[in-house]
């Protein structure tokens, strides 16, 4: 990545401010989820290296794991053949401060981290010029779900959970996984936004700090500053916005509480209505039910009155010897009369 003067000024000064937050945070983090098998992290070193023949030499990140390997990390935006004589010059001088501080050098490894604007198939990890050949690790941050690993931590975050080990990785790295610098410093600055809703004050900080140092080259002095100032906030004004925060949650509750209630009132308030209202159409119902059931009764009686008289006339007029037209004749006219 271009190391312009301001942007590196911004960088170094960047790294010096978070040193000792990234000594103490990292340790037992790995650099698993970004598609590199290596031991975890036991510590953040120096990145400086005093070359006694050029100016001083400033690599990303030096970590040493759990294997007992040292990790130099690099993080490129583009892959250039030249760059690797770069990392040469960070093999050797981490070779020569081991040498300087008379210690033994642990075996190195060269770790490059290729953000969102280049492919797999754009690089050669390999670069061997006869006497001397080295293997370069290299992960590709182009390869992760940038947008769906954003909404999973907005979510987190948001319902006030911790993040895992692997999530806190992700949530520094992410404005690196995006192709465009436009893109990747308008993700930094919503990961800078989102890392101040965090309410784990240690996850917090290691976001803080890991946003700094692994987006240094993209952030701008805004940015920076705002995170800087986050870094430095003391525990006691972080302590009162907390309060403040959770006094704002209790009256947020406290609301919801008492509408919840008052709905439970009306609701049953309501259903008493209901039920009044059920209980008034029931007796309509059964009281014209009971009407229909006595003219039913009624009309029934006169069906079985009439029929006995029919019956009655009948036999009265068979028993004269009138004929059956003649007979019922009689009966309607004796039936009208009535």
């Amino acid at each position: 990545m271009n190391k312009g003067t301001s942007i590196s000024k911004i960088a170094y000064q960047n790294k010096d401010i978070t040193s000792k937050v990234l000594a103490e945070r990292f340790q037992g983090k790995s650099f698993h989820v970004y598609g590199l098998d290596l031991p975890k992290i036991i510590k953040a070193g120096p990145t400086n290296i005093p070359i006694i023949t050029a100016s001083e030499l400033r690599l990303d990140n030096l970590f040493e794991l759990a294997d007992q390997t040292v990790a130099i990390v690099d993080y490129e935006s583009r892959y250039k053949k030249e760059d690797k004589i770069k990392y040469l010059n960070y093999l050797a001088g981490i070779a020569n401060r081991y040498h300087r501080e008379k210690k033994k050098c642990p075996a190195l490894r060269m770790i490059v981290i290729y953000t969102g604007d280049v492919k797999r198939r754009q690089v050669s990890c390999e670069y061997n010029i006869g006497a001397l050949k080295m293997h370069m690790e290299a992960a590709f941050l182009s390869e992760l779900d940038a947008d769906g690993i954003y909404r999973k931590l907005e979510e987190r975050i948001r319902t006030g959970q911790r993040l895992t080990e692997e999530e806190l990785m992700q949530f520094i790295i992410l404005p690196l996984s995006l192709k465009t610098q436009k893109q990747k410093r308008q993700k930094a600055a919503e990961m800078v936004e989102l890392a101040g809703q965090m309410k784990d004050r240690e996850q917090q900080m290691f976001a803080m700090a890991g946003l700094l140092v692994f987006a240094d080259k993209i952030l701008d002095m805004a940015a920076a500053n705002k995170i800087k100032e986050m870094i430095r906030m003391n525990k006691v004004e972080w302590l009162i916005r907390q309060e403040e925060r959770q006094e704002c949650e209790a009256e947020k509750q406290q609301a919801l509480a008492m509408a919840e209630k008052n709905y439970q009132k009306e609701k049953k308030r309501e259903l008493k209505r209901a039920a009044k209202r059920y209980e008034k159409a029931k007796q309509e119902y059964e009281a014209r039910q009971q009407e229909y059931e006595a003219r039913q009764q009624e009309y029934e009686a006169r069906q079985q009155e009439y029929e006995a008289k029919m019956q009655y006339m009948i036999k009265w007029m068979a028993g004269k010897g009138y004929s059956a037209d003649e007979a019922l004749s009689e009966f309607l006219k004796e039936n009208k009369k009535q």
